[in-house]
């Protein structure tokens, strides 16, 4: 990180965050880093993500939990009982966003709808509701967790071999990009506000963004009614463009286009592929794949993965090498790009969203459950007593309470 640390690009913004587990925090997360002024509030038991272990870190954070809980203030109270709900409406004042990812029906239930009272009592507030499904529809209600939902919106059956079957992509893709949909419409909507003055509603599901990322396999199905089929590491419309065997990693090649591949074939020591019938344009090399990929396979399996790709990229072929997840943490460019955050023992991914003039950073990092309880209901103006009050009476808490 710079030594000049800037207050970011949303410093002043104030969001109060009662979301759990992945899609929500993560949405708050990019805030926080970004400078807005995040309160994580969690329930007594705590965010389920603070047992999801091990790793766990000298203070009993897990891993998991850390990845998407840094620069937030930690509070935690008993919004099930109308003291507590009472205390929230309290840390509302002055807030530009709620972001929250209860069951749909909850924040209703308790009173605290955006239509029937968060919009009468703040209408300057942008509340953004993570959900599985939404609100409404055949599935609306239903739980959302990020393989199930995989599986439900198509992306379980596109990723895979023939071999494999079906597979679950290795990521929670769906969660993560929930998140970063919802910070785009907080933002979205922030910007509107400047305008019109009042807030608004975001409603971010699961279901929708999964569904939004099939690219290309809802074109091709609109276009021509094309099923998709499991081609593993290779790729339907764009040949080569596969996972190839070397003597060391393995590496993935995607030749773009008729130049690419030339240049490829030239560096594999085979120009003669290149003006192959089979070969010559990407629709040949579709039809071809197979031999395509076989006649590859050979040229590659002798080469060392890790050099032949550096030098297919230095010369304008796309490639990767196969790299594992220490590799990549470790690897000079992603320092570089300042991808790897480090505070106080603490270090994880950085914000990959860069500004030139106010870019994200870590201030603080992730905290233990209840930290900041006391603080900033004293900063919202409850007195001592009120507050050992309602931490007596279990409306706050600094200690997780026990099943």
């Amino acid at each position: 990180m710079s030594s000049t640390e800037s207050a970011g690009a949303l410093a002043g913004l104030k969001v109060i965050d009662l979301s759990r587990v992945l899609g929500g925090p993560y949405c708050a997360q990019m805030l926080a880093d970004h400078g807005a002024h995040v309160i994580k509030v969690e329930p007594p038991q705590g965010d389920e993500t603070r047992g999801w272990g091990p790793p766990f870190d000298a203070d009993g954070i897990s891993a998991y939990f850390a990845g998407i809980n840094r620069n937030k203030r930690k509070i935690a109270l008993d919004l099930a009982k109308p003291q507590g709900r009472a205390v929230l409406l309290k840390l509302l004042e002055g807030a530009d966003v709620l972001i929250e990812n209860f069951k749909t029906g909850t924040m209703e239930k308790w009173g605290l709808g955006y239509a029937e009272t968060l919009s009468q009592k703040f209408p300057a507030l942008i509340h953004a509701r993570v959900t599985g499904f939404g609100a409404d529809g055949p599935m609306g209600g239903y739980p959302g967790y990020d393989a199930m939902v995989q599986a439900w919106a198509g992306l379980v059956s596109v990723n895979g071999a023939p071999d494999s079957g079906p597979v679950r992509i290795g990521v929670p893709l769906v969660d993560l990009a929930t998140g970063m949909n919802a910070c785009m419409g907080i933002l979205m909507a922030l910007y509107d506000r400047q305008r019109s003055g009042k807030g608004q509603f975001v409603d971010a599901t699961l279901y929708d963004s999964a569904v939004a990322l099939h690219q290309p396999h809802a074109p091709n199905y609109f276009m021509g009614g094309l099923k998709p089929k499991l081609f593993g590491n290779s790729h339907g419309n764009l040949a080569p463009y596969a996972n190839f065997p070397t003597k060391g990693r393995n590496i993935v090649i995607g030749a773009g286009n008729d130049a690419q591949f030339r240049k490829l074939t030239q560096l594999l020591g085979k120009p003669e592929l290149a003006d192959d019938p089979r070969f010559k344009t990407n629709k040949e090399r579709i039809a071809n794949k197979p031999a395509l990929e076989a006649e590859l396979r050979a040229l590659t399996a002798e080469r060392d993965g890790e050099a032949f790709a550096t030098e297919l990229m230095e010369n304008g072929v796309p490639s990767g090498a196969v790299f594992e997840v220490p590799d990549v943490m470790e690897h000079p460019h992603t320092k570089h790009r300042d991808m790897v955050w480090s505070k106080d023992g603490y270090r994880n991914v950085g914000n990959p969203v860069k500004l030139s003039r106010t870019p994200p950073a870590v201030r603080t990092k992730p905290k233990t459950f209840g930290h900041d309880t006391r603080d900033v209901l004293k900063e919202h103006g409850f007195s001592d007593s009120d507050i050992e009050g309602l931490i007596k009476d279990g409306i706050a808490l600094v200690e997780i309470k026990k099943a």
